[in-house]
């Protein structure tokens, strides 16, 4: 089951690792910073990891939210990737502006544990590779 358009992601020319990449109706470029041999054309890869995760983690917390009916203005996600002994370490910081009391907040914090995304990066995925 796919949760979207697919991703084709292709190679520009213009660059060593420059990619256009495009799903339904949106396109972006990826790339390498300069210091690894891109043109730093776009964002690279785990910068494209950590915007998932910030995104999804917005997105769920608002849904929870409105659901709730709470008064929560502008949730703002900063993620942060890094590698520590061989794994991989995601690090989020979150500020969420509204009227709400401590155990709302609370709430939402640990509402933000649920996100899809989050939830595929905790588990083993399963990626299956074949030929076009």
């Amino acid at each position: 089951m796919s949760h979207g358009p697919r991703v084709t992601v292709a190679e520009t020319g213009t660059g060593t690792y420059t990619n256009d990449v495009s799903l339904g109706r949106h396109r972006f470029l990826s790339d390498e910073p300069a210091n690894l041999g891109g043109n730093d054309e776009g964002p690279n890869p785990y910068d494209l990891l950590c915007a998932a995760l910030g995104s999804c983690t917005s997105m769920t917390m608002r849904m929870y939210a409105d659901r709730k009916g709470w008064s929560v203005g502008q949730i703002t996600v900063d993620v942060d990737h890094q590698r520590v002994d061989g794994g991989d370490v995601f690090t989020r910081s979150i500020s969420i502006l509204g009227d709400l009391d401590d155990e709302q907040r609370a709430r939402l914090i640990e509402i933000a544990s649920r996100c899809p995304v989050h939830r595929t990066l905790e588990r083993a995925s399963t990626i299956v590779t074949e030929s076009a």
